[in-house]
């Protein structure tokens, strides 16, 4: 009988234990969604790496010893309001 006991305590503190190392805070499903979020996250860093390259690029147009003229018209109409006479206006109502 106590015997018996024994492997039926040991069989429910390994179960006990196995549960939690699939389910647990830690275990393995946690490891997967927790992986799932770093590939997430390595998009969106590349994502945004990408855009800080081209902002970059363009404040490096406007700090050098030649300015665009592209850019420095257009942050012109943005600062002053103004448009060119061949430009067509789309107004979306109130930001």
């Amino acid at each position: 009988m106590i015997p018996l006991m024994l492997y039926g305590v040991s069989a429910a503190v390994a179960a006990y234990f196995l549960h939690h190392a699939h389910n647990g805070a830690r275990g393995i499903e946690a490891q997967q969604k927790y992986e799932a979020q770093v590939a997430e996250l390595s998009q969106e860093l590349d994502g945004l790496k990408t855009q800080r390259t081209e902002w970059e690029r363009r404040i490096a147009l406007l700090r050098s010893d030649q300015i665009d003229r592209d850019l420095l018209e257009e942050r012109a109409r943005i600062m002053l309001g103004r448009v060119h006479p061949n430009d067509l206006v789309i107004i979306t109502g109130p930001n």
